[in-house]
């Protein structure tokens, strides 16, 4: 099935336009930038920095993707739903994700105009896709191998991971279709190091034409996670070089967007991946012209 135009909030994103989704961690205990951002300034200018760097997308997180301290939906509304509100304030015409699995901290998001809920845990809360139907918002459909919400796979096998990959994630995205969401704005994401161990998550990255082949846009979270560190033996803060190595093969089996830290490199990496594949123009071409 070919791919067709990603619709998130005002923006429009054609087939071949590779989307960056910077992360705004508001939590005071992230895994790579430990709550770098959990305060209202710092976090305020990383969405400029973002932005400016070429960012299209602003993913603001209220609770760490690991174990950790219970946080509440009232304290996850807490730490997002204001700061949402001011990022949309700020910056009318970027794209605000809020990644949740709960749906009262949806609805209180997108009262406030987010624009799009990344549902990285795989659809534990079914209301949640209502909640993005009811406000017209788009979803992210999200592999996480039926595991409950913070916490690490332990022994995890499949049959074979990317026809389970694929049950799951079409299932939820047909399901958000018919409840409402539009189906332009459905995305789904293979769910790299959720429910799965290294081995999986580099399948999934071999493997994800077969994703892109189903014509959901495909969105890949890859920045610094552990199946890049195991791969390499780095610690987080030195897993750049291999996440750009993976973003590179996803951008060119053909995935769309693609969540980050480093949103700067990233684009670079795009654009060279765009331009040789034939889908953006060189920035200049001097060389033997002259």
């Amino acid at each position: 099935m070919s791919q067709g135009t990603l619709r998130l909030g005002r923006r429009e994103f054609a087939a071949h336009e590779p989307v960056v989704m910077a992360i705004v961690n508001r939590t005071p205990d992230s895994f790579y930038d430990q709550g770098a951002t959990f305060r209202d300034e710092p976090a305020l200018a990383r969405v400029e920095q973002a932005v400016a760097e070429g960012a299209a997308i602003i993913d603001v997180g209220g609770v760490k993707a690991g174990p950790g301290d219970e946080v509440s939906a009232a304290e996850e509304a807490r730490r997002t739903v204001g700061f949402v509100a001011e990022v949309r304030r700020r910056f009318p015409d970027v794209v605000i994700s809020v990644d949740t699995w709960r749906h009262e901290v949806g609805e209180a998001v997108c009262e406030v105009g987010a624009d799009l809920l990344n549902d990285a845990w795989g659809g534990v809360d079914p209301k949640l896709a209502e909640v993005a139907a009811r406000y017209g918002a788009g979803l992210v459909c999200t592999h996480a191998g039926g595991a409950e919400p913070r916490t690490r796979p332990h022994r995890v096998t499949y049959d074979d991971v990317m026809d389970d990959i694929l049950r799951v994630t079409l299932g939820l995205a047909e399901r958000a279709v018919g409840l409402g969401v539009p189906r332009e704005s459905v995305l789904i994401d293979p769910g790299h190091d959720f429910g799965k161990n290294t081995r999986h998550s580099l399948e999934a990255t071999r493997r994800l034409g077969e994703m892109v082949e189903t014509g959901w846009p495909v969105l890949v979270s890859l920045s610094n996670k552990d199946f890049v560190g195991e791969t390499l033996d780095r610690p987080v803060k030195e897993r750049l070089i291999g996440t750009l190595a993976t973003t590179a093969v996803s951008a060119w089996l053909g995935a769309r967007v693609y969540r980050v830290h480093e949103v700067a490199e990233t684009r670079q990496v795009l654009d060279m991946v765009a331009t040789i594949a034939g889908h953006r123009a060189p920035t200049v071409a001097r060389r033997g012209l002259a």
